[in-house]
């Protein structure tokens, strides 16, 4: 898998924005499904596709506040659902599939980062289960919908945080003691390598899957940390305005997801890891987490195929078809 972890040459690049991808493609016809549509990246996502023809579902877990979010986006649906209960997930797929035939795009960019310890479900670590455990539900119930469109993208937002860790097999859910960094490294590690087993046993229905880091991005996603935390991380000065090196819009941090969407360059290609609107090249195991790449780990299909093992047996999630 590494080999064809290398830059095609892309057009675009790390300052470019949603609009800038998607500038002068009719996507009338496209059905996307958008986790985290509400706010953040998932907003500008919907947003963009919207604006450029395509019918987008948002899957919500606060749907009214969905509905605020996206005024005036007639062809944007709201459906309620929880990504940490597989109930909530199995009910908001069974609304889709009696909504439309097939569905094109499947983004994946809904997340929550470095949370208190948490447990849901029969006792997941609470970062796990709504990054991980709950897309893959998703996108198994799906599957008919991606096969049937003859050309799905599954695009599936993970993040620079992956060189934290590789999965922690012994202990993926950190009963013996809880760290937050840890836990959000490991749920985008297990993003990647999601996209990597969903792409090699999609492939032969025309399913292609990619990984992402979708850059440093002040959202929602770090409405857990204190404002202390932030400014000490150097993210953000006393007023919460954002000082950190490198730190892009939401619309920047939306395009490489849209490219990996979109892009003809990605055309008979999948399970790849992008990162400012290219391939990523893989990164050493020393490297700071800020130069970018991706670990090798994070791309192996043996332990993309464990891991697709270890989470059909906690999901129950059934054959794809």
């Amino acid at each position: 898998m590494t080999e064809h972890q290398r830059p095609l040459g892309s057009p675009f690049s790390a300052s470019s924005t949603a609009d800038d991808v998607l500038s002068g493609l009719d996507l009338t016809g496209t059905t996307a499904v958008v986790t985290g549509g509400s706010s953040g990246l998932g907003l500008a996502t919907a947003r963009a596709l919207a604006a450029a023809g395509a019918r987008v579902t948002v899957p919500a877990r606060r749907p009214e506040a969905a509905r605020a979010a996206l005024p005036g986006l007639d062809s944007c649906d709201v459906v309620p659902m929880d990504l940490t209960d597989l109930g909530s997930v199995r009910a908001a797929a069974e609304r889709i599939r009696a909504a439309v035939d097939t569905v094109d795009l499947l983004m994946a960019v809904a997340g929550v980062m470095a949370i208190p310890e948490r447990r849901v479900g029969p006792g997941w670590e609470g970062q796990m289960a709504a990054n991980h455990f709950g897309h893959f539900a998703l996108a198994c119930e799906l599957y008919p919908l991606l096969a049937a469109a003859g050309g799905a993208r599954v695009v599936v937002n993970s993040s620079a945080g992956h060189t934290l860790t590789g999965i922690r097999w012994h202990d993926p859910h950190f009963r013996t003691g809880y760290d937050k960094w840890l836990a959000y490294g490991q749920s985008k590690t297990a993003n990647a390598l999601f996209a990597v087993h969903l792409d090699a046993v999609g492939r032969g229905d025309g399913v292609r899957a990619f990984a992402l880091h979708p850059g440093k991005i002040i959202t929602g996603l770090q409405r857990e940390m204190t404002r202390d935390e932030q400014i000490e991380r150097g993210w953000i000065d006393g007023q919460g305005n954002v000082i950190g090196a490198d730190f892009k819009t939401p619309s920047q941090g939306a395009a490489t997801g849209l490219w990996a969407a979109t892009s003809p360059l990605l055309q008979g290609r999948g399970g790849l890891y992008l990162e400012d609107c290219d391939v990523a090249r893989v990164s050493g195991p020393e490297e700071p987490m800020d130069d970018g790449g991706v670990r090798d780990y994070a791309v192996a299909p043996e332990a993309a195929s464990r891991l697709w093992e270890l989470s059909v047996a906690a999901t129950g999630a059934g054959p794809l078809r």
